[in-house]
């Protein structure tokens, strides 16, 4: 499909590669992580202040935006980009994941999902055609074709079941999307954690015919171990010259794992979300700037690292402004958060380069068995 938005490798080290999705507005260095801005913002974050992380590329999110404001009201303001003061791309989730575990009263059936909505309770109704028109109503530059996520734990025979459906869906959805010059659209891989499943998932997808591929229905609470398991296969069941994303991850230590096993683009909320829990990520683990310990500690959080929250403030303020529930708190460790993961992508992105990724992966896995900060 001719949409003006491509993806060119520019070296591999293993399964893990590095390149940029060009795109009409702007390139995506991968492996890239995207910040979630999930309403129309990453919350207690400046769109700008996102910008200077690293961030390339944000979420949004159909199912929460076709409910509030709504998709038309975006669209007649402008488009998403406008509406949030966003000039880089932004991919949409379809809402299929959202549907399944915020829609209140849900009936699945052929034609699409029926749900109550969890704000109001209102009534609506999301098939692959409705999420193709919100997302293009929103301007997405990538657009993710319309799934449905099984609630686990279930059986081998309702993971295939579900996974059939979206192939159809993904068919409906390539044909609602139509020819879109410089927008994208992405199918998404679904299987459960079956080989078998995963791979027919694949076929299916290629004979439709994408400019990207998704693995969805992974960090669903199946486990890491799991879910390498089957990003050890999967990603090869994608064409290489796409880009690959894997939905919803993670965690740094899950980041590092699948870009080992050939994952080019990755979101999850637990950077912004963490900030607003007085949760900090560092090179160094998870620190809860919560404990009593950091009351008195004139050191940065992070020692080296040049975002606001470390370069302007002690451990000892973050901790009381966490404690009070200032809202600066969660600003601070949301910025510093997210800077962490962009220093971490940037880190993957020059280690592969180099050839040197097992080297960068054993030095992130030492330094975080190191634990936080030495002693006073």
């Amino acid at each position: 499909m001719a949409t003006g938005i491509s993806f060119n490798v520019a070296a591999t080290d293993g399964a893990a590669r590095t390149g940029v999705i060009s795109t009409p507005r702007g390139g995506i260095r991968t492996p890239a992580f995207m910040p979630v801005g999930t309403a129309a913002t990453v919350k207690a974050m400046l769109p700008e202040s996102v910008a200077a992380t690293g961030a390339d590329i944000l979420l949004g999110n159909t199912y929460h935006l076709m409910l509030r404001p709504t998709a038309e009201r975006v669209a007649a303001l402008g488009g998403l980009h406008r509406f949030m003061n966003w000039s880089k791309p932004i991919l949409t989730d379809s809402g299929g994941f959202q549907v399944m575990s915020l829609g209140a009263l849900r009936k699945l059936t052929e034609e699409g999902v029926r749900f109550s909505s969890h704000i109001d309770g209102s009534k609506h109704m999301l098939t692959p055609e409705r999420s193709m028109e919100i997302q293009k109503l929103l301007g997405s530059d990538i657009v993710m074709c319309f799934d449905e996520c099984p609630a686990l734990p279930t059986t081998e025979a309702e993971v295939a079941k579900s996974m059939r459906l979206s192939m159809r869906w993904a068919q409906r959805s390539r044909d609602a999307f139509g020819d879109r010059p410089g927008h994208a659209l992405f199918g998404i891989m679904q299987g459960g954690v079956t080989r078998e499943l995963r791979e027919e998932s694949a076929t299916a997808l290629q004979g439709i015919g994408f400019d990207g591929y998704a693995v969805g229905g992974l960090a669903v609470g199946e486990g890491q171990e799991a879910m390498f398991g089957v990003l050890d296969y999967a990603p090869g069941f994608l064409p290489a010259d796409k880009p690959r994303y894997l939905m919803g991850v993670g965690k740094p230590d899950d980041i590092v794992g699948a870009v080992e096993r050939g994952i080019d683009m990755m979101d999850c909320v637990l950077p912004s979300r963490s900030g607003r829990t007085g949760q900090a990520w560092t090179a160094r683990g998870q620190v809860n700037l919560r404990n009593a310990r950091h009351k008195d500690d004139p050191r940065p959080l992070e020692e080296g690292c040049q975002c606001p929250a470390c370069r302007s403030y002690s451990r000892a303020y973050l901790h009381h402004v966490v404690k009070a529930d200032e809202i600066i708190g969660s600003m601070l460790l949301t910025w510093h958060n997210l800077h962490y993961y962009q220093v971490l992508m940037q880190g993957l992105r020059s280690a592969i380069a180099a050839s040197t990724l097992a080297a960068f992966v054993a030095s992130f896995h030492a330094t975080r068995a190191a634990g936080d900060l030495d002693p006073l």
